[in-house]
């Protein structure tokens, strides 16, 4: 019942999803860049989903996971149209969305979007605006003249790519420079040692948010990932506040 679907977008794509539905808010998790809903989060909030009857929507953004696709051609402003698009066509009600990651930056596109449907939003990491932040200026001189910059990748095999097309999408989406506006309450977990994304990121992206109803909550020993039993643990407490 709960096994991998595809949704076609109107030009064409076939987005992999798996849905699960039930009560209260929908839960809908944005994976994190060259990720996809196969990873332990993910996993771990839709099976708690499941087992306490609400409902849950994971999915793979175009070109990556069990989605079609080029990685090299995806953007944020591509990757929130699919969501928006799996959402419209498969929720109905209110929305909790959960964002790890690059899916923090993407869930507040998305959650601009929303309107009344927004319920709140949990991000994991979340790294919003890192076009800007989160390269060298020789990366950024580079990706600007349109060449593609590699990076080694701690999490597999095969170095870390930024295509231009993503680079200056992203450019164009940055949000920490002014008030965000959005209004739902809002919960921000970040590891004191996350190596990729500087937790004082969550800091800012608390004050930019318009919503009064923001906390944050620091793991002084946690990484990046935030993947450790007592990490998904956090997050299942967190995401179960909102029910």
């Amino acid at each position: 019942m709960f096994d991998t679907k595809h949704h076609a977008t109107p030009d064409g794509r076939r987005i992999a999803y798996r849905h699960v539905r039930g009560d209260g808010p929908t839960l809908v998790f944005l994976p994190g860049y060259m990720s996809d809903m196969a990873g332990g989060k993910a996993t771990a909030l839709f099976t708690e989903a499941r087992e306490k009857g609400r409902g849950c929507l994971l999915l793979d953004y175009s070109g990556c996971g069990e989605s079609e696709g080029d990685f090299a051609d995806g953007t944020l402003s591509k990757w929130r149209d699919e969501v928006l698009a799996l959402i419209q066509a498969r929720i109905d009600g209110p929305v909790l969305l959960v964002g790890s990651s690059m899916g923090g930056w993407l869930m507040l596109l998305v959650a601009e979007k929303l309107g009344e449907r927004l319920a709140a939003m949990v991000g994991i990491a979340a790294a919003p605006d890192f076009t800007r932040w989160g390269y060298s200026e020789e990366q950024r001189a580079k990706l600007a003249a349109g060449e593609t910059v590699y990076e080694d990748n701690p999490y597999g095999p095969e170095p870390t790519p930024t295509h231009p097309e993503f680079f200056a999408d992203g450019e164009a989406q940055l949000r920490l420079h002014g008030e965000i506006a959005i209004d739902c309450p809002t919960r921000l977990l970040h590891g004191q040692c996350d190596t990729d994304v500087p937790w004082e990121t969550s800091l800012r992206l608390a004050e930019a948010l318009r919503s009064d109803a923001v906390q944050v909550t620091l793991v002084k020993d946690g990484d990046h990932r935030l993947s450790r039993d007592e990490d998904i643990a956090l997050l299942k407490r967190t995401v179960a506040s909102f029910y």
